[in-house]
């Protein structure tokens, strides 16, 4: 048996729905997303609000997303993945009008250049 089919009766397997839970968002959209955060005994929920710049095996066992923001003058990025049991929630904010799959340029971006355009016309 080779290794991919493998992989694919071990994601079968352990077939996790959560990934399947999260809205349909697309790169360039403004997501809200509730992590969870043990500190000591108690966990609580923070939330991480920023613009989805990269999607890599969008509902693949494997796959992750990217979500990016600007916090006190300097980038912040994290990557969560799809199947993550710390991830409580996503919401999205506002969808973006983006033409690319992926949004690294706006690493170098700052201030107004570094927005994505609202789509209105998405639903």
């Amino acid at each position: 048996m080779s290794l991919g089919k493998l992989i694919d009766l071990v994601e079968k397997k352990h077939h996790n729905p959560k990934a399947k839970d999260l809205p349909a968002f697309r790169t360039g959209d403004t997501v809200n997303v509730g992590v969870k955060i043990k500190e000591g005994e108690k966990t609580r929920t923070q939330f991480f609000q920023g613009t989805c710049i990269a999607i890599k095996a969008n509902g693949s066992y494997q796959g992750h997303f990217r979500v990016r923001k600007i916090s006190d003058g300097v980038g912040v990025e994290r990557t969560f993945p799809f199947h993550s049991p710390n991830i409580e929630s996503v919401e999205i904010v506002s969808k973006g009008k983006s033409r690319r799959s992926k949004h690294y340029y706006l690493r170098d971006r700052v201030g107004k250049s570094s927005r994505v355009a609202i789509d209105y016309n998405r639903e």
